[in-house]
């Protein structure tokens, strides 16, 4: 039996005034209760595919069907089934925390109980609910980010867009934030994540698209993408030597990168014996080395070098 699509996009086309091709005939689809990720560099479409998908951008051409409800025909069921968190924020600084998120629930036609009920549930669930009398001006951004992510599940929405969500929060406000957006999507909230922290994606999601200049590069899922990967990086803490001499190493590729670590990326089948050999040959010392986990980064990087031809 086949699951419930949340999402049906078909041949999506964006021209903008000028002639612009933002999207150039996408096409993918989301099955309910997936965690998908949507990534692709600057101006690759993403933005345009979210305002499409939220109403805020009129598509030049295709279909686009929210758990089966069409775009064209009934724009406000769908953007029932949709909470959206964009990536700037766009509430008044003036405006009490809760009373956001009750003005965003009168949007949706939710009575005032149910509207105290829900600015209840999700400031308590989003570590806000001690702010929940102050000004929106007066939280921190990462508190800032969380009320976003409140305001659109406010209305219980089956379909959360995530929009660059943890943008310029520390680690700790991004772990909790994770482990939210991890909680709903198991309860059965469908999450489209946009982001450009990939090891987000490796921790986060089972299925990737990646768009580049309006086309679709790759869409299946997180495990088959991580299947392509030909090489493990590491970072090395060294002392002493000099690291140039490993340009000199087949099958392995270094990088200094800050506080004195370097990354080397070591082809499959490349022995670390014969690395460490090589190091120490160049009195070369390793203090230290851990794997670096986001594989992703790298093949990301691939496919938009090679414009989605790998196989």
């Amino acid at each position: 039996m086949s699951k419930l699509q949340a999402l049906q996009v078909s041949n999506l086309k964006k021209t903008y005034t000028g002639g612009f091709e933002a999207l150039k005939g996408l096409n993918f689809s989301i099955d309910q209760g997936d965690f998908f990720a949507l990534l692709g560099p600057n101006g690759a479409g993403k933005s345009t595919t979210i305002g499409i998908l939220s109403s805020l951008v009129n598509k030049t051409s295709g279909t686009v069907k929210v758990f089966g409800h069409d775009l064209d025909e009934d724009p406000i069921a769908v953007k029932r089934c949709i909470g959206l968190v964009p990536q700037e924020f766009n509430f008044s600084i003036f405006e009490r925390v809760q009373d956001i998120l009750k003005q965003q629930a009168g949007y949706y036609g939710l009575s005032r109980h149910a509207a105290e009920q829900g600015a209840e549930k999700y400031l308590k669930l989003l570590e806000l609910y001690d702010k929940r009398h102050e000004q929106s001006k007066n939280l921190s951004g990462g508190m800032k980010r969380r009320l976003m992510i409140a305001r659109a599940m406010i209305h219980e929405p089956k379909l959360l867009i995530l929009d660059e969500p943890t943008a310029g929060v520390d680690v700790e406000i991004r772990h909790s934030m994770w482990k939210f957006i991890r909680s709903i999507n198991r309860q059965g909230t469908t999450v489209i994540l946009t982001t450009h922290y990939l090891e987000e994606v490796e921790q986060l999601c089972k299925n990737v698209a990646i768009i580049d200049k309006g086309d679709l590069l790759f869409n299946s899922s997180l495990k088959d993408l991580l299947s392509h990967t030909d090489r493990q990086t590491f970072v090395l803490d060294i002392a002493g030597g000099d690291m140039s001499a490993l340009d000199a190493l087949d099958h392995v590729q270094w990088r200094q990168v800050e506080g004195g670590f370097i990354e080397v990326e070591i082809e499959k089948g490349t022995s670390l014996n014969t690395l460490f050999a090589f190091l120490t040959q160049h009195h070369i010392e390793v203090r230290s080395m851990r794997t670096k986990n986001n594989r992703v980064e790298s093949l990301f990087m691939d496919l938009i070098r090679q414009g989605g031809n790998k196989e």
